[in-house]
Order: structure tokens, then C-alpha cells, then sequence
């Protein structure tokens, strides 16, 4: 092609043009891979216990801090969120309805923000969530990938069973019938 095909669209626009291109191809190359994986970045080397997880300790939105292991022995669903993340305001109210509904059997919803403690406050005061927030800031993306978010993308969530295995990890929203799918046998093994 000569340069003077090219001239007709500045430069910059063909600079523009080739990031968007990229940008989208590498967006679909990870789509259809998680598509692929159903969602789930579970593996056998994932499997391992959740030590790292359950020795966590972070302050909540008013700066209270929060250990993780104190619910050690439930069913822990840890996501990862934040208030700037659409997918991952889509799928709390289903995490707020479960909590509800499951909590006396042994269920626990923990939310790790990665954001700032005044807009988790607000966010969680407008949903009315039902389980404690832990606010661990633009670091918290870090520790997700140190637990298996290897994309450092959101929302990412971790389910714990009750004797501290990792029995599932998700990158992307969790659909309640995923959810409840995942969860129902943990909840009724007893240990």
C-alpha cells in the first residue's frame, strides 16, 4: 500500500485504531478463555489450603481492623470487588440474598474492596450489605493474584470449605446458580 492510500487518516488516528485493535483482540483472547475454563481458574495447584487467605487481617470502611480467621470452620466466600467495578456491583445483591439465607447453616460472605474506605462505606450503606467489608485499597488487587487472580482483573472470588480448603476460585461474576452449586455440598459436609 502506498503512503498516499494512508494519508486520507492522520496518524494519530491510526495510532488510536491499532491500540483499540489490540486492546480488543487481547480482551476476546481472554474471554474465550475463561469461557473455555467455565469461569473458574480452579486447578489442582490451586487446591491448597487457604493459610495465606485466613491469616489476613485488614481494617473495614470505619477503620476497625478485621481478621479473617475468625470465620474459620464456615464456608467463606471472599470477593474481591470494588465500587467502580459493574460486574461486580451486578452480582452483591445475590451475595447479600445468600447471606441471608445461608448464614445460620455455617455460610460466610466476606468483601475485600479495592477502593477507598469513605466510597466503601457509602456503596455498602446503599446496598445494605449483610457481611463485613474489609478495605484493603489498590494493594488488595495485588493480594488477589498472590491468591490466584493471575489477570489482576475483578470481581474475584475465593470459596473456602470448612476445614480451610481453597474449593474454588472465580474471575468474573459467579451466577447464583453457580453460586448455589458450589456452595449447597459445602455446606452440608459437616468438616
Amino acid at each position: 500500500m502506498s503512503e498516499r492510500a494512508l494519508t486520507w487518516l492522520p496518524a494519530s488516528r491510526w495510532v488510536r485504531w491499532g491500540l483499540f485493535i489490540a486492546v480488543a483482540i487481547v480482551a476476546l483472547g481472554i474471554g474465550v478463555h475463561i469461557a473455555l475454563r467455565g469461569g473458574s481458574w480452579s486447578n489442582a495447584e490451586e487446591r491448597r489450603t487457604a493459610d495465606a487467605l485466613l491469616a489476613l487481617e485488614l481494617p473495614d470502611e470505619k477503620g476497625v481492623p478485621l481478621r479473617m480467621d475468625q470465620w474459620r470452620g464456615r464456608v467463606l466466600v471472599v470477593n474481591f470487588w470494588a465500587t467502580w467495578c459493574v460486574p461486580c456491583r451486578e452480582e452483591m445483591p445475590q451475595f447479600v440474598r445468600a447471606q441471608a439465607a445461608e448464614g445460620a447453616r455455617g455460610l460466610q460472605f466476606v468483601g475485600i474492596a479495592v477502593d477507598q474506605p469513605d466510597k466503601v462505606a457509602q456503596f455498602t450503606q446503599e446496598l445494605r450489605l449483610n457481611y463485613p467489608t474489609m478495605v484493603g485499597g489498590m494493594g488488595a488487587i495485588e493480594l488477589s493474584r498472590d491468591l490466584g487472580n493471575r489477570l489482576m482483573a475483578l470481581p474475584f472470588t475465593i470459596i473456602v470449605d470448612r476445614a480451610g480448603r481453597v474449593a474454588h476460585t472465580q474471575l468474573g461474576p459467579l451466577s447464583p446458580d453457580k453460586l448455589q452449586g458450589i456452595i449447597e455440598p459445602l455446606l452440608a459436609a459437616k468438616g
